[in-house]
């Protein structure tokens, strides 16, 4: 049996004000093995990125446990949940969240750079050919396109050789040619990698891509799909 990388059970997530409580997660339970890929859609609201934000540690759920790696992030303070991520996760997100006073291999390194690892520029190099940017390697993000951000996006993503890969709507800034471009290359360097893959994503054809589909509805899990893979 693969090993379970992401374990949630029983999340949920309220924000409480003066005039009422707003539940956004409500008692979601899920799980995730390695290599495994499964994609979370729903409308807009319907907590499927608050969803991501616990699994991820970049946030506490007011109830429920996740488990990453064995770790339990919803006992562990901020310090402790940023090692974890530090250490097993990956992100890629729709606005790219590149650093724009650095180069391309610059904010690749990064990731390696905050774990005070030495000697990365090759790895960086090596990870950005990958993705098809070997002439950028000095270019801002100002200087790149959409589609090369997000590639850039991508190989710093994978410079830490995650465990885990949390992708939020990766194709949503992008036109459709680029879209199906990084789609492609984010598959093809899952599969490379074994990296468990967890997807938001309003796209339905993009879901379709993965392992599994949960659906979400005002807060709630409501179905769970298994596709036939290839």
């Amino acid at each position: 049996m693969p090993e379970t990388v992401l374990l949630a059970e029983g999340l949920t997530k309220i924000y409480k004000s003066v005039d009422h409580d707003l539940t956004v997660l409500d008692h979601v339970s899920f799980q995730a093995a390695q290599g495994e890929s499964l994609t979370i859609i729903g409308p807009s609201g319907s907590g499927k990125t608050t969803l991501l934000g616990l699994c991820a540690g970049l946030d506490v759920p007011s109830s429920g446990t996740i488990s990453l790696m064995g770790f339990k992030l919803n006992a562990m303070d901020e310090d402790d949940r940023a090692y974890v991520r530090n250490q097993f996760v990956g992100f890629v997100f729709q606005n790219f969240q590149l650093l724009s006073t650095l180069t391309a291999l610059e904010n690749v390194m990064v990731p390696l750079e905050l774990r005070g690892e030495k000697n990365i520029t090759a790895k960086a190099k090596d990870l950005l050919a990958r993705v098809g940017l070997s002439e950028r390697f000095s270019h801002y993000p100002s200087q790149l396109s959409g589609g090369e951000q997000q590639r850039v996006a991508m190989a710093r993503a994978f410079i830490t050789s995650p465990r885990i890969l949390f992708a939020d709507e990766p194709t949503g800034n992008l036109d459709e040619e680029n879209a199906s471009q990084i789609t492609e290359l984010l598959f093809r360097m899952n599969r490379e990698e074994k990296t468990t893959l967890v997807l938001v994503t309003h796209n339905l054809e993009l879901a379709e891509k993965t392992e599994r589909i949960l659906q979400m509805k005002g807060g709630k899990l409501i179905n769970e799909r298994i596709l036939t893979t290839a």
